[in-house]
């Protein structure tokens, strides 16, 4: 139950006879029927002073109906006190190390616990920096992918750093570990990006979509003993362009997928079923023009634990 002394109790006496839902939602006039419904269904409206969570009690005129309204969802992301690992920062730009789990901003289905409530809790001043919903956020990185991330500290920042963005300034590298044996060891992927054309929430190389590059090398190649088809290589990739899912999509295209990413062909590898739906990119270096300073600026984090515990134990079975 809510309590009530933090909501808005709302009694009404009814005029009409029918259905509890359909009676309550008119004589409201400010909720639809399914909203009535969940109100019901989690014990907030008693009906002549009795609690009812049946929706289809039928109800009579003169019945007095008590309602507890929950506060409405703010429109804005509200701070929340989460951790937060600044890696660097000065007056126009802070850095932080995404860990994986954590989505940059809120969005459809998730409203709190991103890196943007946790930025507004320790950098207040942000929420009047850039997108209401997106305070801060010049890009950002998929939910399960850890690394680097900028954030504006300043309109003018925020500004300075979307230009340096579109012109392809911000240099980036991501360690990705892939499942099989990645060839060539070295070179480009050249492929536009676009909308799958049938599975809207995914990304697809296909012929109409945008132009993608991505520049590549393979660091280290593993081959288990106990079973040589499964191979996996750690790659250094620097994405060109910045399209969604990009690097996912780019290795998968090439039949070399990233470990733990079900939804670009990675299922059926063992490593895959064990870590999904975490895959194993990391964003391990950022290099960008400081705006107010005009000095270039290179920050460079680790591998989290995750990906090293992967990699100590493929080295262990080599």
């Amino acid at each position: 139950m809510l309590d009530e002394a933090t909501v808005e109790t709302r009694s009404v006496t009814l005029t009409q006879e029918g259905r509890l839902d359909k009676v309550l939602a008119q004589a409201l006039g400010v909720l639809s029927r399914s909203a009535v419904q969940r109100l019901i269904a989690a014990g907030h409206v008693h009906v002549n002073d009795r609690l009812c969570t049946e929706p289809d009690l039928r109800v009579r005129a003169g019945d007095r109906v008590r309602v507890l309204l929950p506060d409405p969802e703010p429109t804005h992301p509200m701070p929340e006190p989460l951790p937060l690992t600044i890696v660097y920062e000065d007056e126009d730009v802070l850095v932080v190390n995404k860990p994986p789990g954590l989505a940059v901003h809120p969005g459809a289905g998730q409203r709190h616990g991103t890196l943007v409530n946790a930025l507004l809790f320790h950098r207040p001043a942000l929420a009047e920096v850039g997108d209401p919903l997106r305070p801060g956020i010049v890009h950002r990185l998929d939910k399960e992918t850890s690394g680097l991330v900028i954030v504006a500290k300043t309109n003018a920042a925020h500004r300075a750093l979307q230009a340096q963005f579109k012109a392809r300034q911000v240099r980036k590298v991501y360690l990705a570990l892939c499942v099989g044996a990645v060839q060539p060891t070295r070179g480009s992927i050249n492929r536009p990006i676009g909308r799958h054309p049938r599975q809207r929430q995914r990304m697809a190389v296909v012929p109409s979509g945008r132009a993608a590059l991505t520049h590549y090398a393979v660091v280290a190649q593993f081959v288990r003993r106990e079973d040589p088809a499964q191979t996996y290589a750690l790659v250094r990739a620097q994405p060109i362009t910045g399209r969604t899912h990009q690097l996912r999509v780019h290795f998968a295209a090439l039949g070399f997928p990233i470990v733990g990413d079900g939804v670009y062909g990675a299922r059926k590898d063992p490593l895959t079923r064990q870590l999904m739906p975490r895959h194993l990119l990391h964003a391990a270096a950022l290099a960008f023009v400081s705006p107010s300073r005009g000095e270039r600026v290179v920050v460079r984090v680790p591998l989290p634990e995750d990906m090293l515990r992967v990699l100590r134990a493929l080295k262990r079975v080599q």
